[in-house]
This record gives C-alpha cells, structure tokens and sequence, in this order.
C-alpha cells in the first residue's frame, strides 16, 4: 500500500473461492446422514432448484427449508462438535492452495482477515480459527431456549446484501481511526455487492470471463 499505516481488510468468500465447491451439502450429510439429506434435498427439489436459478431471496428460503427438515431438534452442542471434526477434514481436503496463499500473505502484511460465507456460523467459526482469521461471518442458526436448533435462520442467510451489511457491521465494531482499504475475493454472484463495494476486489470463480463475476479483475495468480 502506498501509505504503510493505511488499514486494509481482506475479506474472502468461502465456497469456491477458499475451498473447491460448496460446503454445505456434504455438511448437511455429515450431521443427519446421508441418505436423509438425500430424501429432504429431493422433496424439496423444485424450490431449490428455483433458488439457484433465481437467487435472491428463493436461494434463501429453499435453504433454511433444507436446514428446518434436516436439523429441527438437533442438540445445538452436538452438532458444534461435529461440524469441527467436518470443517477440518473439509478445508484439508478442498482447501484451494493459491488463495490459501493469498489468505496468509495479507496476514504477513497485517491486515485484518475476514471470512465473510452463506454457510452456517457453526463451522465458519472453525475455520476462522484454522486460518488465523481476524474475524468469521456465517449464516447464524437459531437455537430453542433447551439449546436445540430449529433450523431456521437467527437473522438472515449471509450473502449477497447480507454479506455487504454484516462486513460494514463488522468493519464499524472494530473501530478503525480511518476507513479501511478492502480486498475482496469471491467466486459467484452471491458476492457482487461484497466486490462492488471493495477497494481492490477480484473474481476468483472457476468461469472467469464466463461467470457472473466477469467485470471485475481476476486474481493473476489464481489457479484457473
């Protein structure tokens, strides 16, 4: 940066972007089973198919149908432990190296690391610690005053104007002397407002001149 005192936040998607493909389906396997995931996903095959041509609030809802079928009942505590044992095994297996790499150097450079996902907080909390991020923004689960999950949303699924919204929150808490520079990396149209906003944002999505993402600049040294 052209003043050394200058703050930067770095805020990286997760899916795709950090790590091959989604996260939440297999996580969805990991907690109720295969085969149950399998049979939910299917009995609600037209409205997820809908959210993911429509995005928007469609995606949003389609999702926490998902996640009311699959995890309504669940031991809150339960479900943390296991979805540690899956964030790791997930980031060791899927984990995309170069943007890894960029992760650590804008930790080498002492900006501030933000992991900024529409997967659930519950493991997003995980791989913020895995990855010496300052800081980790997931989609919040509500949980039942006996400490089980209801499946729904505590707030709302964290992307497109939700990322944007829940970054600014976090930006404003920190209370940065000056507004921060941001670098911003992402991979789907889930993370346009999040890039459009950014001082430096980059496009890291397997597509590139053919993705949702292809007016911003790509990261030169992203695998393609």
């Amino acid at each position: 940066m052209d003043n050394e005192h200058e703050t930067v936040v770095a805020a990286f998607d997760l899916d795709g972007t950090l790590t091959e493909g989604g996260s939440v389906f297999p996580w969805l396997k990991s907690i109720a089973g295969r085969g149950r995931t399998w049979r939910a996903a299917l009995s609600l095959a037209g409205p997820l198919t809908v959210g993911a041509f429509r995005s928007s609030k469609w995606a949003d809802n389609a999702k926490e149908r998902l996640f009311v079928k699959l995890l309504a009942g669940l031991d809150g505590q339960d479900v943390v432990a296991r979805s540690r044992t899956f964030a790791l095994a997930h980031l060791e297996r899927e984990g995309r190296a170069v943007l890894l790499s960029r992760l650590a150097w804008h930790r080498e450079q002492g900006h501030d690391v933000v992991i900024v996902s529409a997967s659930p907080q519950i493991y997003v909390d995980v791989l913020t610690e895995a990855l010496n991020a300052n800081g980790g923004l997931g989609t919040r689960l509500a949980v039942d005053p006996r400490g089980r999950l209801t499946g729904g949303y505590l707030g709302k699924n964290c992307r497109g104007t939700e990322k944007l919204r829940r970054l600014d929150e976090w930006i404003a808490q920190r209370h940065y002397p000056t507004p921060p520079v941001i670098f911003a990396y992402g991979n789907s149209r889930g993370d346009r407002r999040l890039l459009s906003a950014a001082s430096h944002p980059f496009n890291v999505g397997r597509l590139g001149v053919f993705g949702s993402l292809r007016r911003f600049p790509r990261l030169k040294t992203a695998d393609h």
